[in-house]
């Protein structure tokens, strides 16, 4: 493999590396501590392409690859997780089941739509008894004359308060077969639950969901047969923890920047502190694990585009590359020391918002158990 980028690549990762340094990076204390979120930014990475990105150029996209795609949202990470979360979540999660199971009415009206940054698509799966057991989803798809009716409730839905659809897993029949489904925001029966607070990415609105007796018409069963969502979702899950990777590289990357210049900057005992042996091997290691994470993320996503097997790699870059993140934010809070648990400072935003990564797309201890299934086989 060539560690190089290559001319597309090297230009997709500059132009998102701008708009990170001209338009998010200025703008991310303002929108973390409004709570809000970011519509503008939002619309402007449609405006760019970044939604439209690794879909065929036939239905609006580019055409680019998963490693064109991962470079360009660990710059929006670096200047912002809060909108990062938002634009993986409508590029991959809120808009990939419609590209692969939608009609030519759901393609039309809100698949494309969605590509520019003008409707806004979310994903359902998690509930309070499920998380990373899917065997767990209890909500339950009855069939009626004309479509469904879906009961039951979700939790940790990205973007459920602002979003205009839902890709949703729920269970049918007395077999109970896990099959996809897509509820538009005006559907009777939907019901946006209560804020969930966190403390991190607090510009990413996360909320619960409900359906009571929420009618789906059966244009809208986005399964091409009752059962088939498992297998679809398992297509997926390699790719989002790539890209919760790509995440975490770009926060890592924010926090290391910074800690570099304060160190350059902050005296003590008549010196700057990168002049102490011990903030310089906080560094050292800083340095290192971010660039072995950048190159596993890296790997996974070539092994992606090269059409061979890649599941266990994307396990990996996710554990290592998240793991190492919020290690590196860590230590970059420590080298900030008192001014590290100040507000003023973006460091403790990125204390905050890696942990976002830790979660999304498997947790590591089921990472571990994935990958020590993969090496054990």
């Amino acid at each position: 493999m060539n560690f190089e980028l290559d001319e597309d690549q090297r230009a997709v990762q500059d132009a998102f590396a701008r708009f990170c340094d001209q338009r998010i990076a200025p703008a991310a204390a303002a929108l973390d501590e409004s709570h809000a979120f970011p519509r503008e930014l939002f619309a402007e990475l449609g405006r760019l392409g970044f939604f439209a990105m690794r879909y065929p150029e036939d239905v609006g996209g580019s055409g680019l690859a998963l490693q064109h795609f991962a470079l360009a949202l660990a710059e929006i990470a670096r200047g912002s997780m809060s909108l990062a979360g938002a634009a993986a979540m409508q590029a991959l999660m809120g808009t990939k089941f419609l590209h692969m199971l939608g009609n030519a009415d759901i393609i039309e009206r809100l698949f494309k739509p969605a590509l520019e940054g003008r409707k806004i698509g979310a994903i359902c799966m998690t509930e309070p008894d499920a998380g990373s057991d899917l065997g767990g989803i209890a909500t339950t798809a009855r069939k009626v004359d004309g479509g469904y009716v879906l009961d039951g409730s979700k939790t940790w839905v990205t973007s459920a308060p602002v979003a205009d659809f839902f890709t949703v897993f729920a269970r049918v029949g007395p077999e109970r077969k896990l099959t996809i489904f897509l509820v538009e925001r005006d559907f009777g029966g939907l019901v946006i639950g209560r804020p969930i607070h966190k403390m991190g990415v607090w510009a990413l609105p996360t909320s619960e969901l409900a359906f009571e007796n929420c009618f789906v018409p059966d244009t809208h069963r986005l399964s091409r047969e009752e059962g088939d969502g498992e297998t679809h979702l398992r297509k997926t899950l390699a790719e989002i923890r790539i890209i919760t990777g790509a995440m975490a590289l770009g926060v890592a990357r924010a926090a290391l920047a910074d800690a570099v210049r304060y160190a350059g900057e902050r005296q003590q005992f008549g010196k700057p502190i990168n002049r102490f042996q011990a903030t310089q091997m906080k560094l050292a290691e800083m340095a290192t694990e971010l660039e072995a994470a950048t190159h596993l993320v890296r790997y996974a996503a070539w092994l992606h585009g090269a059409g061979r097997p890649h599941h266990a790699q994307a396990a990996m870059a996710k554990l290592q590359a998240t793991e190492a993140a919020a290690r590196i934010c860590d230590q970059a809070a420590r080298i900030f020391a008192s001014y590290g648990f100040a507000m003023e400072y973006p460091v403790q935003r990125y204390l905050r918002d890696v942990r976002f990564t830790l979660i999304g797309g498997g947790t590591s201890e089921i990472l571990k158990l994935i990958i020590a299934k993969e090496v054990s086989s």
